[in-house]
């Protein structure tokens, strides 16, 4: 009597099966299912290809067949799905092997270029001329085989000789072999290729290639073997992502980490999904229990029921259910409230500081100080870095502060926080910064209480953290977690990236008790943007120096998408009035969509009024973006870059990209009194209108009236007029 068994499903399979009808879709369910029960049933006509003992074909219906890869007694691998005759006509068109670079499965269908399984024919204007040179000329075998380029590809590799070839050939080509040669194609240097594209993937132990069970275990090999999640993939309930990772995503989703560990990279990389997976992968290796053991935390409101919802998807309740999730500034008033702490005051912004200040100082007639000054000082420094007493003060680093204080000065500041913070409590307010502070303070406390108790009552709140947004928290949020997770492997990951910095929170995470050195990675490869879009983006951080949560310096070096598109248009007008303009006309030409798929992005909440009146003048449904998201669905969104921060569309306008908005006038006052403050702010500003310009998915134009911004290149200017 036959067994049951197992059947893995190759990435490249499940696309493959996508485009297929849905009815054919259904067979292939079905399939896969009478496979798992009995591999054995002659309804389903198992055999080998070719006379080889390990690839092998099995029916699915009458027009199509499986392409099996047979890994061990009882495991299978799905690989393809064809239609029977591209089984059966060229049996040799198939080849399969382990990568000796990243250890996984790669099976590989070596039909010619110009006749490969989508039917896609190179156009006659693309056909190679005898002038043409190939493509990868410049590489020898070994060096393309060292970056881990699949060796059955290489005859065909040789043969390419335009762009129109090589976008064939990658359709088929197993996934290192797309990233680098589109690397190698966008002109990035071997070295750079090989550390940016081969090294994150590469296998952590010896490859022996004939080990197929070792193989089809690795990250590398991207495949799913739950049935529920096959299930969801026909029924298209899933989005890929929940399924298949990267294989650089999927290393640092499943490692063990002796300590605190960083995920970074630039917009649209997959952090988040990073973070989600990570969460998962962690709930998977608890012990059974009712508890929440495991925090899921980011800095925003609306990113955290982002994070709930897609984690809801990703593992169901049951995953959910073992999962705090929760924004950083709700976590902390929960930790207060929880100690009575606080009691009967009313939480203002943050952003009100500066004027509570100027309001104090006017009020209590302290003279001397600039009132901008003290507000940074009192939420950087003094609550930022929870400093409890005036000797604290003294000792204190001022990272990023600009002038330095002598001990008079810091201990006038000191006693103007002092009188400031009663002056607060007295009107019954305090701001998020001092909640931080006081939750961090109370958590550190607990820690402390926990560490001297045998009894285990006051042990830590969480087993694993784990922070998407990390370039946004500041030093108190940062003290608070580090006191809620016990010190050892897999306590804390972080996602984020410091040139999507939008607040003014910097921080030195070693000096925090969080020591990420050894332990940071970077993802490279966007699945968002176009390159053309991501050229363009890039174009507007250049010569902005940005740091890595840790003292040292980043780049978005190797920062790279395999997606295509239109080139961004870049267009100015005299006035605002005219700029409205173009931004309708603009929206004429894209058709008008009104599903969701469309967003006006401009500088200010004024701006956004205005495009809000224009829209509703124009008979056009405008939604409002506001701070827990879009208002509905539909519509056109409008909102303020501050908005746009998660969100992602097809088509994008961002618009007021002027002088004097981008960046904002009043930071200017900054430019002589305070040079650090000054180029923080300017900093800020860029990073809004990168993150901005990298929502879009397939289209983004860019206006502006009277002056443009400085952050758009002469290079992006001048390309209206060409």
């Amino acid at each position: 009597m036959s067994t049951g068994a197992m059947l893995r499903i190759l990435d490249r399979a499940d696309k493959e099966v996508m485009k297929l009808t849905r009815a054919d879709i259904g067979a292939v369910y079905e399939f896969m299912h009478k496979f798992r029960n009995n591999p054995d049933n002659p309804g389903l006509k198992l055999k080998s290809l070719n006379g080889d003992s390990r690839l092998m074909s099995a029916r699915v219906s009458r027009d199509y067949r499986a392409l099996l890869l047979h890994i061990a007694d009882r495991d299978y691998l799905l690989v393809a799905v064809k239609h029977r005759g591209e089984v059966y006509d060229d049996l040799s068109r198939y080849a399969y092997r382990i990568n000796r670079v990243t250890g996984g499965i790669e099976v590989v269908d070596l039909a010619p270029v110009g006749d490969s399984i989508v039917g896609r024919v190179v156009p006659p204007e693309a056909e190679p001329t005898p002038t043409q040179k190939p493509l990868f000329d410049a590489y020898s075998d070994a060096q393309l085989l060292e970056l881990g380029v699949s060796e059955p590809l290489l005859p065909q590799i040789r043969e390419l000789t335009t762009e129109a070839e090589l976008l064939e050939l990658l359709d088929r080509a197993p996934q290192l072999t797309t990233d680098v040669l589109f690397a190698l194609f966008d002109g990035k240097p071997y070295e750079e290729v090989l550390q940016q594209v081969t090294e994150p993937v590469r296998a952590d132990e010896p490859v022996d290639p004939e080990d197929f069970e070792a193989a089809v275990q690795r990250p590398a090999t991207q495949v799913t073997s739950d049935d529920e999640a096959l299930q969801a993939i026909i029924g298209e309930a899933f989005e890929r992502w929940q399924i298949f990772l990267h294989p650089t995503q999927r290393k640092l989703v499943e490692r063990k980490y002796n300590g605190p560990a960083r995920v970074g990279g630039g917009p649209g990389t997959g952090k988040t999904i990073v973070a989600l997976h990570r969460v998962a992968h962690l709930a998977r290796h608890l012990p059974p229990g009712t508890d929440k053991p495991i925090l899921l935390t980011t800095f925003n409101r609306n990113l955290a029921a982002d994070l709930r919802t897609r984690l809801l998807a990703l593992g169901g309740q049951d995953l959910v259910a073992r999962v705090d999730i929760i924004n950083i500034d709700r976590l902390a008033s929960r930790v207060v409230t929880e100690a009575k702490a606080g009691a009967n005051r009313n939480v203002v912004s943050d952003n009100q500081v500066p004027d509570l200040w100027g309001e104090f100082l006017l009020e209590t007639g302290a003279s001397g100080w600039d009132g901008d000054f003290l507000a940074a000082e009192w939420t950087q420094v003094i609550l930022g870095q929870v400093l409890n007493s005036r000797a604290e003060y003294f000792k204190a680093r001022r990272p990023n502060r600009g002038r330095s204080l002598t001990r008079m000065e810091r201990d006038q500041i000191w006693q103007l926080t002092e009188r400031f913070t009663s002056w607060l409590e007295a009107r019954g307010v305090w701001t998020w910064r001092q909640v931080a502070q006081r939750a961090a303070r109370l958590e550190m406390d607990r820690a402390a209480e926990s560490g001297e108790s045998s009894s285990g009552f006051r042990r830590p709140r969480y087993r694993h953290v784990v922070v998407d947004e990390a370039q946004d928290l500041s030093a108190a949020h940062w003290k608070m977690l580090r006191a809620m997770v016990p010190p050892g492997p897999d306590d804390l990951f972080l996602t984020g990236d410091t040139h999507q910095r939008i607040y003014d929170n910097h921080v030195t995470l070693g000096s925090l008790g969080i020591n990420i050195r050894g332990r940071s990675s970077r993802l490279t490869l966007s699945y968002r943007t176009t390159r053309q879009i991501l050229a363009d983006a890039l174009q507007i951080m250049t010569g902005e120096v940005y740091d890595d949560l840790d003292g040292g310096e980043e780049d978005l070096a190797g920062y790279r998408s395999l997606l295509r598109g239109a080139r961004p248009v870049f267009h100015g007008a005299a006035t605002w009035t005219q700029e409205q303009d173009l931004i309708v006309t603009h929206l004429r030409s894209w058709g008008n969509p009104v599903d969701g798929s469309l967003a006006i992005c401009v500088p200010t909440r004024e701006l956004a009024a205005d495009v809000l009146s224009r829209m509703e003048a124009e008979g056009l449904p405008a939604v409002e973006i506001g701070p827990d998201g879009p208002k509905q669905p539909d519509g056109i969104h409008v909102g303020t870059m501050h908005r746009f921060k998660g969100l992602e569309y097809q088509r994008m306008i961002i618009a007021g990209v002027s002088d004097g908005l981008v960046p904002r006038q009043v930071i200017s006052r900054y430019r002589d009194s305070d040079p650090k403050r000054y180029q923080r702010e300017r900093q800020r500003d860029r990073s809004l209108l990168f993150v901005a310009a990298t929502r879009p998915r397939d289209e983004l134009a860019v206006f502006w009236h009277g002056t443009p911004s400085p952050f758009l290149t002469s290079r992006l200017v001048q390309r209206e007029a060409t």
